[in-house]
């Protein structure tokens, strides 16, 4: 990419990447977002148009012939020179006019203007005024909801004049806003519920495609518009074929399970009947060490694919595995902390968690001479962690230790599923079907090796 274009797009992104955090994350959100928007603008710069283009110009008009009049009220009370006969004149132009006029003698008038912030006509009222009257003037909108309070300077004092709103200002502008928000109100939640009709069957979707990765099978028929009809097909298609394949490696594994049983039942027998010697005692040793192989390899073979997800309680669970690995006469420290202690219950398939943290603790309790088990149940997840002070794996081998039928150390012990180097590899196979990782770490309170096996709720 050239140098003008990394630069241009790295302009971009740090221009609009401030947005990216207020934006909505979901579906729903940015869906909404984008009908609301152009909307909100709409109504925004036809109300605009609507109160600077009409509004102001008809109030604008309005104002004007009101000016008119006074400055016709103002210049007569200046022409004549009793004051008994000008308040008589301005009675008389009252009715005509529309206008209640009263003249206080010999009084000053103080010019200033009182409006509320938020009276858009008010404003332009007071302008016009101010404009079309050549005299010190006082506007007041605030004394009476419905009248405007003018006060303008004659000869022979302060000509006061009451003059009714709906003389100024047009009776009735706000009906096209008002009418263009609840038509905008309306168009929403129709929007609404249309989108959460088209949202539902994706979320739907999700829910069951992350239920199949987590080991459950959950009923799902596709629904909604033709693109996500054609993804739950796909996906329902997908998960025949792995759920076929899966079957067939199940029903294929134990016919050779089947198979492999028999030869070494009739080495057995023929064994049993040798006289007993060394010799006969290590191939009773190599048949016995063959059929735990064969039982490791066929545990991992088949997986726990033929055991149901349930709801199952934690501690209930957790408890069961320390005190069976106890019971055989290992010693080691389990605390377990719970942040949800009224919902202890998470769904996952008891048996197949059971080995694989039963084998993170053979692991552990096979290296080191203190281990420490500590689980901790978040509103999101299951961490069990296991920790010891053994000589641990090279950060390097991290990720082969986790890999079927690896033994890091060539010269340990084959007893047992370790001994195949299956241990780690079935505890992270397990975590992978419950939709959770097994990772390894180096422990930084006993400094051996610290094995993290999680699982989501």
């Amino acid at each position: 990419m050239p140098a003008r274009s990394r630069a241009r797009n790295s302009v971009y992104n740090m221009n609009f990447n401030w947005l990216k955090s207020y934006m909505p994350r979901s579906l729903f959100g940015r869906s909404l977002l984008m009908i609301l928007f152009p909307v909100v603008v709409l109504q925004l710069v036809v109300g605009i148009v609507f109160i600077q283009r009409h509004f102001a110009q008809v109030t604008t008009q309005m104002a004007r012939s009101v000016a008119l009049e006074l400055n016709y009220a103002a210049d007569l009370v200046d022409e004549i020179d009793d004051l008994a006969q000008a308040r008589a004149l301005l009675f008389s132009l009252e009715r005509p006019f529309d206008i209640h006029l009263e003249l206080q003698a010999d009084e000053i008038v103080s010019p200033n203007v009182r409006y509320y912030f938020y009276d858009v006509s008010g404003r332009v009222l007071i302008t016009s005024l101010r404009k079309d009257i050549q005299r010190p003037i006082s506007i007041d909108l605030t004394k009476a909801r419905f009248t405007v309070e003018i006060q303008i300077q004659t000869v022979r004092g302060i000509l006061n004049a009451t003059v009714p709103r709906s003389r100024v200002n047009a009776t009735n502008p706000h009906q096209l806003l008002v009418l263009m928000i609840l038509t905008s109100i309306l168009l929403t939640v129709i929007s609404i519920l249309f989108l959460r009709n088209q949202v539902r069957p994706i979320k739907l979707l999700a829910d069951v495609s992350e239920a199949f990765g987590k080991g459950r099978v959950e009923e799902f028929r596709p629904r909604g518009a033709t693109e996500v009809r054609s993804a739950g097909r796909s996906f329902l298609a997908m998960r025949a074929r792995v759920e076929r394949q899966i079957e067939a490696r199940t029903q294929m594994l134990s016919s050779v399970s089947h198979d492999l049983r028999t030869p070494l039942t009739r080495l057995k027998l023929a064994l049993a009947m040798m006289e007993e010697s060394d010799e006969t005692r290590h191939m009773q040793d190599d048949v016995e060490e063959m059929e735990r192989m064969l039982e490791v390899f066929l545990a991992f073979a088949r997986g726990d694919n033929l055991e149901e997800t349930e709801s199952v309680n934690v501690p209930d669970l957790l408890e069961k595995i320390v005190a069976d690995c106890r019971r055989s006469g290992e010693e080691f420290g389990y605390k377990f902390k719970s942040e949800t202690p009224k919902f202890l219950s998470v769904m996952l398939k008891a048996g197949a968690v059971s080995r694989a943290i039963n084998n993170l603790l053979s692991n552990a309790l096979r290296y080191g001479g203190r281990v420490e088990m500590q689980a901790l149940l978040s509103p999101t997840q299951l961490t069990v962690e296991i920790e010891d002070d053994g000589p641990g794996i090279p950060e390097s081998d991290w990720k082969n230790a986790m890999k079927p039928f690896v033994r890091l150390d060539e010269a340990r012990s084959k007893n047992g599923a370790e001994g195949v180097g299956l241990g780690l590899a079935i505890a992270a196979d397990v975590a992978r079907s419950h939709g959770g990782s097994v990772e390894l770490s180096r422990s930084e309170t006993l400094g051996g090796l610290k094995a993290s096996f999680t699982i989501p709720r």
